[in-house]
């Protein structure tokens, strides 16, 4: 067991992203995690991330405020305790649409290694 205090995770710069801060709180170098990883995304008003596409799932889980998910043929809000499952190759765009910050969990599986 490891337990992660959010006063020690250290900030780190996501791809593609912008106006928002992302916290990694598991990993396999920050608690061992092998399979996924997860982090916390801090979006402010008109933050969010480019249209992107990859091999990988995602989860992402609003704690706070409201973001907007957009993949090729839909577009979803999520509000507090809302949350989305992303599969493998579906491409998305975030984007934090109001006023207000939100905070996101986000939950992706690490590659297969082969």
């Amino acid at each position: 067991m490891k337990k992660v205090k959010l006063e020690d995770v250290q900030p780190y710069q996501a791809p593609g992203h912008f106006g928002m801060v992302a916290l990694r709180l598991h990993g396999k170098a920050e608690t061992g995690a092998q399979r996924f990883w997860m982090g916390l995304s801090h979006f402010l008003p008109g933050g969010g991330a480019d249209f992107d596409t990859n091999p990988l799932e995602k989860i992402y889980f609003v704690l706070d405020g409201e973001v907007t998910v957009k993949t090729a043929d839909q577009e979803v809000t999520l509000g507090p305790m809302d949350s989305i499952y992303l599969p493998p190759n579906e491409g998305r765009e975030i984007v934090n649409r109001t006023n207000k910050p939100a905070s996101m969990l986000v939950v992706i599986n690490y590659p297969d290694e082969s």
